[in-house]
């Protein structure tokens, strides 16, 4: 169980941590999908296929936080984090824009897929109001690669490496470096659909792609150490935030 004085540590970090970020002093390079790149007909849509998961994600919330008290308060926390961490970027100076460790791997392990589509709008909806990463209209295109392709595809990875009876810390890691990397494929391929013109799809799609390639093949290694070590560690401490993970004996799945 929680105990009081962890809750409290965490609610005033949960409060200082984006507080710090929003003053902090840096160069505005663009992240995400910005405002005014893709077309309205294209916003739209992707804003209509997000709002489909999130809305499955916010009854998947309510059913799992009256079914446990402590989801909540895990839900928050893991909400900072994926907030914090894709606010790490480096700039790509190919394509005008940013790579980032994305966190919703983590997130889709620790708290489940679904939650992790709502998180990631909210993460990316307050990204875009106080430090102007992404765009407002592009919340939809940015949730469908970060928060679903990319939380969705970490965890698949995750659940069939677990069943295979893969350690904790190797699957976590596959989970986090898939994740990220298909986020990005997902990201080429919303920007190559709209934009590829008289060049192929296919071929758009990987310009794209390989301008993020130098940058974000390396942090994607660093979000799978990240993500192994934090899902080793809270098995090792906190077995009981993860009950879903089965770690006795042979076991080799998750529930």
């Amino acid at each position: 169980m929680f105990k009081k004085q962890k809750l409290s540590i965490v609610s005033i970090l949960s409060i200082i941590l984006p507080v710090l970020l929003l003053f902090t002093p840096s160069v505005a390079y663009a992240m995400h999908i910005e405002d005014g790149i893709l077309p309205a007909q294209a916003w739209i849509t992707w804003y209509v296929i997000s709002a489909l998961f999130v809305v499955v994600g916010i009854w998947e919330i309510k059913k799992r936080s009256e079914e446990n008290l402590h989801y909540k308060p895990l839900l928050s926390m893991v909400g900072v984090a994926v907030f914090v961490i894709s606010c790490m970027h480096l700039p790509v100076p190919v394509t005008g824009s940013c790579s980032h460790p994305c966190g919703t791997p983590l997130a889709a392990i620790v708290v489940g897929p679904w939650a992790t589509t709502v998180i990631s709008a909210i993460a990316l909806f307050f990204q875009a109001i106080f430090l102007g990463h992404g765009g407002i209209t592009t919340i939809g295109a940015n949730n469908f690669s970060m928060g679903i392709v990319g939380g969705m595809s970490g965890y698949l990875s995750w659940k069939i490496f677990r069943k295979f009876g893969s350690p904790i810390w190797l699957a976590a890691g596959i989970a986090g470096f898939v994740g990220d990397v298909m986020t990005y494929l997902t990201s080429a391929f919303e920007l190559a659909l709209s934009l590829h013109g008289n060049v192929s799809l296919v071929k758009q799609w990987m310009i794209f792609f390989m301008g993020y390639g130098p940058t974000q093949l390396p942090l994607a290694i660093f979000e799978a150490i990240f993500t192994a070590a934090v899902i080793q560690v809270m098995v090792n401490r906190r077995p009981d935030l993860l009950p879903g993970i089965i770690i006795s004996g042979n076991a080799k799945g998750v529930k």
